[in-house]
């Protein structure tokens, strides 16, 4: 059973932005068209994180393949992520300082939310406090659980105004 624990990122923001740094250099040396963008808590200031950094590269749909290619070289594929599609690839890198997890997704695609789910989040202080809330209920609890329920939270936030302006 897998727990969940959570940290101000404030304890992080220094190592997160100096991670996040040199992955996207590393990324655009390599894709320069793509757009590399710093998702997940920890790019929402004052929020709660597992600790880990979340990137969205974004590319065109005839980028994708090659994109495909040149991150698996970089990082490993996330075989736990149940979702590999023409527009979608999940990688990750376990292995460095603060855990990496890397979303490959093609630009308008079914799959391009994260950056809308980030920009909410900033924009909207009453969901980054229900995240925030949701994160303090499952603290040392099941990750599971705490997925399911995350995923819920996101379901409401695509509905939301806010996000639809996006």
């Amino acid at each position: 059973m897998e727990q969940v624990n959570f940290f101000e990122n404030s304890h992080f923001y220094e190592d997160i932005e100096e991670a996040f740094s040199f992955h996207k250099k590393l990324i655009k040396e390599r894709l320069p068209e793509a757009d590399v963008q710093h998702v997940g808590s920890t790019a929402i200031p004052n929020s709660l994180t597992k600790g880990d950094l979340d990137i969205q590269v974004r590319v065109t749909p005839e980028q994708f393949p090659m994109a495909v290619q040149t991150l698996s070289a970089l990082y490993e594929l996330n075989e736990g992520s149940v979702v590999k599609t023409d527009s979608f690839r999940a990688f990750k890198d376990d292995s460095a300082v603060l855990p990496l997890g890397v979303q490959l997704t093609v630009i308008n695609s079914e799959f391009d939310f994260f950056w809308k789910f980030r920009d909410v989040l900033l924009i909207e202080e009453k969901y980054r406090k229900e995240y925030d809330d949701l994160k303090r209920n499952y603290e040392g609890k099941e990750m599971n659980d705490y997925r399911e329920a995350k995923n819920e939270f996101f379901q409401r936030i695509i509905e939301s105004p806010e996000y639809k302006k996006l």
